[in-house]
């Protein structure tokens, strides 16, 4: 078989190669996979991810800055028991979900998860899809910037040692609204221009490491808290069920990691369901306690009072989060423009499909429309999140849409792709696994409208 990747303007059932295909593929890879097409027979070829390899990826893949939001989830959820309970309920489906998606993948021969929604489910559901990813990657960034600002009112007022909050009266350089635009309008916008980007691997690295110790930190502040942190009321149940369904956007927001997975998956040197299957389980079990970790204590250290971002909780002047506010900043700084970048890869494919252009054949166009769409995706955010100070109100509404990805698509994709087979008589397993299929779609869908609707309604109409 030929090396390359199968068109993304194909329809299903039409699978043909596309010399496009293989660059906007690529565009939409996982931060940290170098992804090199492997003909048959090249299971061994050293340049492909190992098996631990691929854990790391998707560990790296999972956690990020949404860990800020989850010791509010658990206050949201009604307490520990609830926020636990939550999670690991959810972990079934999220990790089900991968495993169908790399099914997918194999048995469509498409290397991208757009992509393979598309060829399995057709063109309304990979349209969709592809919609869906750019409007979950603005709403991100959006997130980014809110978190960027966040973490710089701490710092600067730690070091100016001047009140917090927009009436504090400081000065007009450390205003929330400059500071921010200063900081992506010198940092985060010359990184968001060029058409590829080449420190994937640097950006996931840091982003790893900055979760791991903001972790580390809150755990080690609710062992040993300043005397100044006293938790006000500590729920130790749910005030309705809907409040457990309003905590599913954080978590739905922390664990998706869907889109990324399957190039992932088809990096590894012998992608195979079941390898995969152990693989996205071992991920999903670190993640998971990196997440508990981080809400539980979070949590128990500041009760309801807990803000939407922890780390705005704690004093300003404290050195050890102080560091872990640096790093959140340089992660967010670095992971923004590969979002920006994988959002604009799927809008330059929805365009070329449109008009019917390959990409090699609008170069010269396509540079232009590159600086337009990333200086309009670049003002549009920035503009609503110095309007959106609370990182919370962007998290449910996107953390809705993370439940299509991780719920819903592949859902839709288990169905399609067992309606497919041609079996006069279908065993007990293919009822099962269609069921399931509805069940998660269903699911799905009333999460995504549940939170949706709450987020339009409560939060932003607020």
């Amino acid at each position: 078989m030929a090396q390359g990747n199968v068109g993304i303007n194909s329809e299903y059932g039409d699978w043909g190669w596309s010399a496009d295909a293989g660059e906007r593929a690529r565009l939409l890879q996982s931060p940290s996979v170098d992804t090199v097409p492997k003909a048959d027979g090249e299971e061994g070829d050293p340049r492909s991810t190992s098996t631990l390899g691929a854990v790391f990826i998707v560990v790296n893949a999972c956690l990020g800055a949404g860990l800020l939001n989850f010791p509010a989830a658990f206050s949201t959820a009604g307490g520990v028991a609830a926020g636990v309970a939550l999670q690991i309920a959810m972990l079934v489906f999220i990790i089900s979900g991968l495993v169908i998606l790399a099914y997918c993948s194999q048995a469509s021969n498409e290397r991208t998860y757009q992509e393979a929604v598309w060829a399995v489910c057709g063109r309304l559901s990979g349209v969709l899809c592809e919609v869906a990813i750019a409007v979950y990657t603005f709403g991100t960034c959006i997130a980014f910037l809110i978190i960027i600002g966040d973490q710089q009112d701490k710092i600067i007022a730690a070091l100016l040692k001047e009140p917090e909050g927009p009436s504090s009266g400081g000065h007009w350089y450390t205003d929330r609204k400059f500071t921010i635009s200063l900081t992506a309008v010198i940092f985060i916008l010359p990184l968001s221009i060029p058409r590829e980007i080449g420190f994937q691997k640097y950006a996931s690295s840091l982003s790893v490491l900055g979760t791991w110790y903001v972790t580390a930190i809150v755990i080690i502040k609710y062992i040993w808290p300043d005397k100044e942190m006293v938790p006000r009321e500590i729920p130790t149940r749910p005030a309705s069920w809907m409040a457990v369904f309003n905590a599913m956007p954080t978590i739905c927001f922390g664990f998706q990691c869907h889109v990324s997975s399957v190039p992932v998956f088809n990096s590894m040197r012998r992608p195979r369901v079941k390898t995969w299957g152990g693989v996205v389980t071992a991920a999903m079990v670190i993640a998971l306690f990196v997440y508990l970790g981080t809400g539980i204590c979070g949590f128990l250290t500041f009760g309801v009072s807990v803000d939407p971002d922890v780390l705005l909780s704690y004093p300003s002047d404290d050195v050890p989060v102080a560091i872990a506010r640096a790093f959140i900043i340089l992660s967010v700084l670095t992971s923004y423009p590969i979002l920006h970048f994988c959002g604009r890869a799927v809008l330059e494919g929805l365009w070329l499909r449109y008009k019917g252009e390959a990409l090699e054949e609008d170069v010269v166009r396509e540079r232009r429309r590159r600086l337009l769409q990333t200086a309009t995706w670049f003002l549009l955010t920035l503009l609503l999140a110095l309007f959106i100070p609370d990182i919370g109100k962007v998290i449910s509404v996107i953390g809705g849409l993370a439940a299509c990805f991780i719920f819903v698509f592949p859902g839709l994709c288990l169905i399609q792709a067992k309606l497919s087979e041609i079996e006069e008589v279908k065993p007990t397993s293919w009822w099962l696994l269609v069921s399931y299929g509805v069940l998660m779609v269903t699911l799905g869908a009333f999460i995504f409208g549940q939170t949706t609707a709450n987020a339009i309604f409560v939060d932003l109409m607020a």
